[in-house]
């Protein structure tokens, strides 16, 4: 029985190790005391877990103000991942092609848990744009990419998401709960694509589609995002649909996804 303890206590300790990366990766710099708070751990449990992380490689401390950070090493290995699963070499022609039609920022994003990453970018050349960092996390319930992907997930999948996320309200017209997500995820299924009209970020509009694999698996999703400003519903609307599904279509090919 004290080994079952012991083993049990090792495996808390190595989730309680993630939640801290996953919050260093959320805020960026926290100081001990900052995490203790926001994992609700002691602050002894939090200073011995930072040095093991820390020791590892997968953290760092900054010399001025003593916060700690995740660090590179912890991006090259998601790096190496995203590159062995070729997606963003395939992908790349295709963001370039339809960057170069719409002048606007083109995103691809990958499934990671219960978020999505973004691993490839194109930006606008325009003065007035909404740049999101690649390798950022986002949430699936509020962007046109995660719902692009978590429509397609398997049922349980996508319960299981819902039930671990909280709705909050990032813009006034951010989807409220889950109901009204289960709502639209029944239209992006429908329709094939899906729509973030300012869910995420106030002025910002992006059409999403997803990309599907040899395993009829949505792994990514790739997304046109404009701002507001720049957007007609009336006369873009259909332009953009079709673009970005034909595009994800041409990408799940590549991928091996065969049309059911």
């Amino acid at each position: 029985m004290d080994t079952n303890v012991k083993g049990s206590n090792h495996v808390k300790s190595v989730l309680k190790a993630f939640q801290i990366i996953e919050e260093l990766d959320r805020f960026g710099e926290l100081s001990i005391g900052e995490l203790s708070q926001a994992l609700s751990m002691d602050k002894t449990t939090v200073h011995r877990l930072i040095n093991t992380i820390k020791e590892a490689g997968y953290i760092v401390q900054n010399p001025c103000t003593r916060k700690y950070s995740n660090s590179i090493k912890l991006f090259t290995i998601g790096t190496r991942i995203i590159e062995r699963t070729g997606l963003k070499e395939i992908a790349r022609p295709y963001l370039e092609a339809i960057a170069d039609e719409t002048k606007e920022t083109i995103n691809l994003s990958m499934h990671s848990g219960n978020d999505i990453v973004y691993v490839d970018k194109i930006e606008s050349d325009s003065a007035i744009k909404v740049g999101i960092k690649m390798g950022t996390s986002l949430p699936m319930y509020c962007t046109g990419m995660g719902k692009a992907i978590l429509a397609f997930l398997p049922e349980e999948s996508v319960n299981e998401i819902i039930s671990n996320t909280n709705f909050y309200k990032r813009t006034p017209k951010t989807v409220s709960g889950k109901e009204a997500l289960l709502k639209q995820l029944e239209a992006v299924r429908k329709n094939g694509y899906a729509k973030d009209g300012e869910e995420y970020v106030d002025g910002l509009i992006s059409f999403a589609a997803p990309i599907f694999d040899y395993r009829n698996s949505p792994v990514a999703a790739i997304s046109i995002s404009m701002p507001k400003m720049r957007y007609n519903e009336t006369e873009q609307r259909q332009y953009y649909v079709n673009l970005v599904k034909n595009t994800a279509t041409a990408l799940s090919k590549e991928l091996g996804h065969k049309r059911r």
